[in-house]
């Protein structure tokens, strides 16, 4: 979850499109430059330990859109569901909250 946050705020979409399931990826992704994400917050998380195969992880992430006096600051919840397949963790999907 850690390095998908990091790669949103650093904008690799390589690398975010490397972590997504091939069975629940998009066929294209785009990240927001307009985006900066300002931190992490780990709520929950549902087993994701070794020898599991699924995880759930629950998360606020801060950001803001835009710069200067017009910039917003929001914060988006997210409850991500990850498996283990293939000797790595895969990201399915989220629930915004």
């Amino acid at each position: 979850m850690r390095s998908r946050y990091t790669a949103f705020a650093v904008g690799d979409a390589e690398y975010l499109a490397g972590s997504w399931h091939p069975g629940s990826r998009p066929e294209s992704l785009e990240v927001d430059d307009d985006l900066s994400w300002a931190g992490l917050e780990i709520l929950d998380t549902e087993r994701g330990q070794s020898g599991d195969t699924r995880g759930v992880v629950e998360f606020r992430a801060h950001f803001q859109q835009g710069h200067g006096r017009g910039a917003n600051r929001g914060v988006l919840r997210e409850r991500s569901r990850f498996v283990f397949q293939s000797g790595r963790w895969w990201y399915l999907d989220g629930v915004l909250r």
